[in-house]
């Protein structure tokens, strides 16, 4: 029973968060079928690379040391945070590799790099909720781990690997050498440091002199902080989302393809969440016309790279075939 409970906790608000993630993404929505590959790497390769690798690390530690606290601290904050934010931000990469296509904006980088992440700590919780939790402590033990790990430090995981998909966005949409190349390892080395800086935190409230409660309660505030200041920069991506829309749309209106009051509906940043209600028709219809917004901006910037040009031609005759269904 304590496994099926802890089962239960582990995915179930991980799956809750994923759709959360997936309903921030307004404009342009990114396939299910690539989101749900990205939390099964997550939750399969990356989990369970990383339980490999941080073990062999681990005993590793034990077996120069003897002692397994050194062992446990020293795997958790210098083994750990690169191999769980590289395992995990491997997904990203493939993305970024093998669907450019899909890879759109920064707030792509964060979706796929969210997502993914969210796969891996619902195997991860697995073993804190039940291992730590219920083998430990019992069932009291179990509901602890709960509430620390659905509720107290349930972003930590997306927020870590939100700066690899930042630093693949960012090189994705650079046609700047320099930048491609200075992005993506600056946006993996600030994943791990804050990850190791996690990982470590215990250790600097025993230096301090804290107990135990004011170390968790500043941990936490830490957390809670760093999440806060990713969800300014989420909601300040999808007003530049709007802008896409807004600029690149209007000149579909002039050119007759859709009408005035389709372009304010696609403006809408609810549109894309009531859609799938009206029909199929619709609900592609709207898909359609962030996709070609989307591409005509990657097009400006980017030239036609991957057929840019041949895309938005083919997603402008679907838009005119759909048009005049939706209204």
């Amino acid at each position: 029973m304590a496994l099926i409970v802890s089962l239960f906790f582990a995915f179930v608000p991980a799956f809750l968060m994923a759709m959360f993630i997936y309903w921030l993404d307004r404009y342009e929505k990114e396939p299910l079928a690539l989101l749900g590959a990205a939390f099964f790497w997550g939750a399969v390769v990356a989990a369970g690379g990383a339980y490999v690798i941080n073990t062999i690390f681990g005993i590793g530690f034990y077996a120069l040391t003897g002692s397994g606290d050194v062992a446990d601290q020293a795997t958790a904050s210098l083994v750990a945070p690169f191999v769980e934010e590289g395992l995990k931000g491997l997904a990203v990469l493939i993305v970024f590799l093998f669907f450019r296509r899909e890879f759109d904006s920064v707030l792509d980088g964060i979706i796929y790099a969210g997502i993914a992440a969210l796969g891996f700590a619902a195997t991860e919780n697995i073993l804190y909720i039940y291992g730590h939790g219920y083998q430990e402590g019992g069932w009291d033990g179990l509901w602890t781990l709960v509430f620390i790990r659905v509720f107290v430090v349930a972003w930590q995981h997306p927020f870590y690997t939100a700066f690899t998909g930042i630093g693949l966005a960012v090189a994705r949409l650079n046609r700047n050498m320099f930048v491609k190349l200075i992005a993506i390892p600056a946006g993996y080395f600030t994943a791990v440091f804050l990850h190791s800086f996690h990982n470590s935190f215990g250790v600097v409230t025993d230096v301090a002199g804290l107990d135990s409660l004011s170390g968790f309660a500043l941990g936490s505030l830490l957390d809670w902080s760093g999440w806060f200041i990713m969800a300014i920069f989420i909601i300040f991506m999808i007003s530049r989302e709007r802008g896409v829309m807004q600029r690149q749309l209007r000149e579909e209106v002039s050119a007759g393809l859709i009408t005035q009051g389709q372009y304010q509906k696609a403006l809408s940043p609810f549109t894309m969440s009531t859609a799938v209600f009206s029909g199929f028709s619709t609900s592609r219809f709207y898909k359609a016309l962030g996709e070609l917004a989307f591409k005509k901006e990657e097009y400006q910037k980017m030239g036609d790279e991957s057929g840019n040009l041949a895309i938005i031609e083919k997603l402008r005759g679907e838009l005119k075939a759909l048009a005049p269904q939706v209204r």
